[in-house]
């Protein structure tokens, strides 16, 4: 069963299973994590990035687990092949892993009153509604993610390559330091599959009392990620990274 799309689904389901779960966890009412804070949902999401990473590598991909990553490596390599296997993976992988967050968390739907908490259990919402300067946060976010990454992995940095295993730790890291500078504009969507796959879910699934899945406002860390992954990856061309 090793193969790239298993890695990709597989992974990007670990990856929102525990990264939509913090931030159940947070926001849910009676969860013992309720109201732990920024720092919480943060961190949770770096460790969701490193056991994804870690799930897809084992499974037989190279751990992209977001559609906007694949299209940067894509842009700086000229290699496209993978996208047709990487992104319905990783979509449908996001769609997964918000679907056992609703399991997880089943009992603490009814409970929670507010509508926008469980919906950004699953997608992301601006703090502050301003459709151009939230398109900039995740251009710029996913720009970080996509132009940061490759210097982690870069010939400059380690000519013979990172040793084995350390890659996922550091692009957790890498992720977490995104989310506590950046995140807190559009809650750092910076991916296309973990936005619109876990949105799909929340419009399809029957969770209690849950309001509209803000369908408006969805487009938006769908295409803002791919346009700065896009950037991101020219330069990485440029550059020789």
């Amino acid at each position: 069963m090793h193969s790239a799309f298993m890695g990709e689904m597989f992974g990007t389901m670990i990856l929102i299973l525990l990264g939509n779960g913090v931030v159940a966890c947070v926001l849910l009412q009676d969860s013992k994590g309720q109201n732990s804070g920024w720092i919480v949902i943060t961190a949770g999401w770096a460790f969701a990035v490193l056991a994804g990473v870690f799930t897809a590598l084992a499974l037989g991909s190279d751990g992209h687990l977001n559609p906007a990553v694949t299209i940067g490596v894509a842009v700086s390599t000229g290699d496209w092949s993978k996208c047709a296997t990487y992104i319905p993976a990783q979509f449908l992988g996001a769609f997964l892993g918000a679907t056992l967050v609703w399991l997880q968390y089943l009992p603490h739907w009814s409970r929670t009153k507010d509508e926008g908490l469980k919906l950004a259990c699953f997608c992301t919402a601006p703090a502050i509604r301003n459709l151009p300067s939230n398109a900039v946060s995740e251009i710029i976010g996913t720009f970080v993610l996509v132009f940061v990454a490759a210097a982690i992995f870069s010939k400059h940095i380690a000519a013979g390559g990172l040793p084995p295993g350390v890659g996922p730790y550091l692009v957790g890291v890498l992720v977490w330091g995104i989310g506590l500078s950046l995140g807190g504009t559009t809650g750092y969507a910076i991916n296309p599959a973990r936005d619109l796959g876990p949105r799909l879910a929340h419009a399809l699934l029957p969770i209690a009392g849950k309001g509209r899945s803000d369908w408006g406002y969805a487009l938006l860390p769908v295409i803002a990620p791919v346009i700065g992954a896009g950037a991101a990856g020219v330069l990485v061309k440029s550059f020789g990274l």
